[in-house]
C-alpha cells in the first residue's frame, strides 16, 4: 500500500463556469486530455481560478472518466451537472468553441468534483 498525499493543482476557468462551480450547481468539469492533466487522481484538490484575478474556488476531484471525444462525454454524463443553464447542443457548441478539433482529438475528460471549504 502506498501513502500518497493529495496535491493541489491550479486550473483556469471562464467566469460563467466558475460561478456555477462556486454555487455548487456544476459538479462535472470538462477538459481535453492534455498531458499535464495525466497525473491528476481522485482525492486531489483542484483550485479553479479566473485568470488574472484573485478569485479562486477549491474542489476535490472525485472521479475522472475518459471519453474519445466531447460528444461521447455529453452522452455519458448528465449535461445538467456540467452546465445547468444550457441545453446539451448548446453545451457542445460552447465546449467546442473552447477546444478546437485538434485539442478534442486528444480525448475528453469528465472530472466529477465537489466543493470544499467556504
Amino acid at each position: 500500500m502506498t501513502d500518497r498525499t493529495a496535491r493541489v493543482r491550479e486550473l483556469n476557468l471562464y467566469r460563467q463556469y466558475f460561478e456555477l462551480l462556486a454555487a455548487g450547481t456544476k459538479t462535472i468539469e470538462v477538459r481535453v486530455k492534455h498531458p499535464h492533466l495525466a497525473d491528476l487522481t481522485a482525492g486531489d484538490t483542484i483550485r479553479f481560478r479566473i485568470k488574472d484575478t484573485d478569485e479562486a474556488c477549491d474542489v476535490q476531484a472525485l472521479r475522472f472518466t475518459e471519453y474519445p471525444d466531447l460528444e461521447a462525454l455529453l452522452d455519458g454524463e448528465d449535461p445538467t451537472n456540467i452546465d445547468p443553464t444550457a441545453a446539451r447542443h448548446r453545451q457542445l457548441a460552447n465546449i467546442r468553441a473552447i477546444y478546437p478539433p485538434e485539442k478534442e482529438a486528444l480525448g475528453a475528460l469528465a472530472v466529477e468534483i465537489q466543493r470544499t471549504g467556504a
